[in-house]
Formats: C-alpha cells, sequence, structure tokens
C-alpha cells in the first residue's frame, strides 16, 4: 500500500480519491473549496491538507484532477505547489483533461526535479469515477507507468500507456472527436425519427443491436427523448476540451470539419444556457426540451 496525495475533488477526483482510500491506501486530499476536502475525510477517511505542497510532502504518487492547463500549473508549481512537496523518485500522474503541450512543459520540470510524470486523462464520465470503471489514456515512461499499474487498477477497468508524455492527451482528443460526433449524429437520428412518425424507443432498440450500435446511444438515447440532461460530462467541459484539440489540430494538420460544427453546435447550447446540461443536449438545438 503508498502514501498518495490527490488534488482536486470534482465530480471525478472525489470518487477516484474515494477509490484509492478504500484499496488500502493512505490518501492526502487537496481542493481548493476547503469544504470539499472536509466532506471526502468525513466519507472515506484518510487526511486533508491545506496546500497541495501539504498534501505531496511524503507521497509515493501525487493524483492531479483539476479543470484546465492554468488550474494544473496553479497547483503543481510555485512555492505551494506538488512539485515543491514531493520527494525525488516521486511521481506526480495528471488525470487532468489538458493540452499535450502542459503535459510536456511539467514533465520537463519534473525530470529537473528527480521526479516522473504521467499525462494520464481519463473517460467514463461520473459514472465511470464512482463505479471504478474508467478508461485512462497514459503517456510517459514505460517503467513510471509500469509501477503505476497497481494504484491506477482502483479506479480504471481499463488503462494503457500510449507512447511518450503528451500521448495520453493526444488520445483523449481522439475520444472526445468521436464522442462529440456520435452524440451529434444519435440526436439527429432521434430527431429524424420523431418526425417521420416513429416509435423513437423502438427504432433505438432495433438499431442498438447493429452496426449504429454505440455507447452513446445504449446510455443517451432514453434521457434525450426524455428531454433529461441535469447529469453527467457538462457542455461547458466538453467545450474546453474541443477547444484544446482544435488548437492541437491546428498544429499538427489534422482535418477536423465536424468537429469543428460540433464545437460550435455546443457553442449554441451554451447560448441558451445549457452550459451545464450533459453533452448529449445537443438535441435541443433541433427541438426544445420535453
Amino acid at each position: 500500500m503508498a502514501k498518495v496525495a490527490f488534488i482536486g475533488l470534482g465530480v471525478m477526483g472525489y470518487p477516484m480519491a474515494g477509490h484509492l482510500q478504500r484499496a488500502g491506501h493512505e490518501v492526502c486530499v487537496y481542493n481548493r473549496t476547503a469544504s470539499r476536502a472536509q466532506q471526502w475525510v468525513a466519507e472515506f477517511g484518510g487526511t486533508q491538507a491545506e496546500s497541495p505542497r501539504e498534501a505531496a510532502a511524503g507521497a509515493q504518487w501525487v493524483m492531479t484532477c483539476v479543470g484546465n492547463d492554468d488550474d494544473l500549473r496553479a497547483v503543481v508549481l510555485g512555492e505551494q505547489g506538488a512539485f515543491a512537496g514531493m520527494a525525488p523518485g516521486s511521481v506526480l500522474i495528471d488525470h487532468t483533461t489538458a493540452s499535450a503541450g502542459v503535459a510536456r512543459e511539467l514533465a520537463v520540470l519534473a525530470e529537473v526535479r528527480g521526479l516522473g510524470f504521467l499525462d494520464a486523462p481519463v473517460s467514463g464520465g461520473q459514472a465511470g469515477a464512482v463505479n471504478g470503471a474508467l478508461t485512462v489514456m497514459v503517456g510517459g515512461e514505460p517503467a513510471h507507468y509500469a509501477h503505476a499499474e497497481p494504484v491506477l487498477a482502483c479506479y480504471a477497468r481499463m488503462q494503457r500507456l500510449m507512447g511518450p508524455v503528451g500521448s495520453g492527451q493526444l488520445t483523449k482528443m481522439v475520444n472526445q472527436i468521436c464522442v462529440g460526433g456520435l452524440l451529434q449524429g444519435l440526436a439527429e437520428a432521434l430527431h429524424f425519427a420523431e418526425c417521420a412518425g416513429l416509435d423513437r424507443m423502438a427504432a433505438m432498440e432495433v438499431i442498438g443491436k447493429g452496426a449504429a450500435q454505440s455507447w452513446q446511444l445504449d446510455n443517451r438515447h432514453a434521457s434525450m427523448i426524455d428531454g433529461y440532461f441535469d447529469f453527467g460530462f457538462a457542455v461547458d467541459w466538453m467545450r474546453k476540451d474541443l477547444g484544446i484539440l482544435l488548437d492541437e489540430a491546428r498544429r499538427n494538420g489534422a482535418q477536423l470539419p465536424v468537429t469543428a460544427l460540433v464545437d460550435q453546435f455546443y457553442a449554441e447550447v451554451q447560448r441558451a444556457g445549457g452550459g451545464r446540461w450533459d453533452t448529449s443536449s445537443l438535441i435541443t438545438r433541433l427541438r426544445p426540451p420535453a
């Protein structure tokens, strides 16, 4: 069992840190809003720190799961950042969905300090985090990943080293390209079925047993039909992710016309007040919520 720090107790980090504690690891948490950390300690045990540096002191593994590149730098760098508290040989595992560039930047700074760094964004949403069934896409040194595998297994059903630092973030971008396109296709399919006078639930049950089957169809068609979006991965977060990957596409020359269009559709949902709705709310552009 290891001493672990977990920094960032949002809808994903909160249950992920809980799985580590329940697995028998000694977990110290830090969250910008201290009351959230207090709540976590009351539920799971473990300890709470007043800064990322304090949380990371003596930890073999330091996990971060925050909002974006700037949030990540804020909790890792500086006098009170995690790097300042980490001992040589320890490894920071970043679960934030961030840019490949910030992953490479922090990996260089970690190496100077004698630390390891893995970029390890996750997929599976809040339900996957709660159920310990996330997919973890990792970039970094093979030796660091090999040692981290048993720790990551506390909340992963699938994990894989994808290549050098930054590869985890690039793979997460591939994931978000697929998710956005699938949800737009599902929204249009449900809208078409409604306009055609079909039983939409029956149509989804039938095509869900064929080539159109997907996780999004299986898990989102019913709530989309009901007009219920108060759950899951928020539109605001998806737009942040799509902005990161479209920036990367401009650098690497990838042509992403559908993804760019879906990004603009999500912007329309935001303007309609749906920034905190689930990403399946794309259908509201085609018809108002029920």
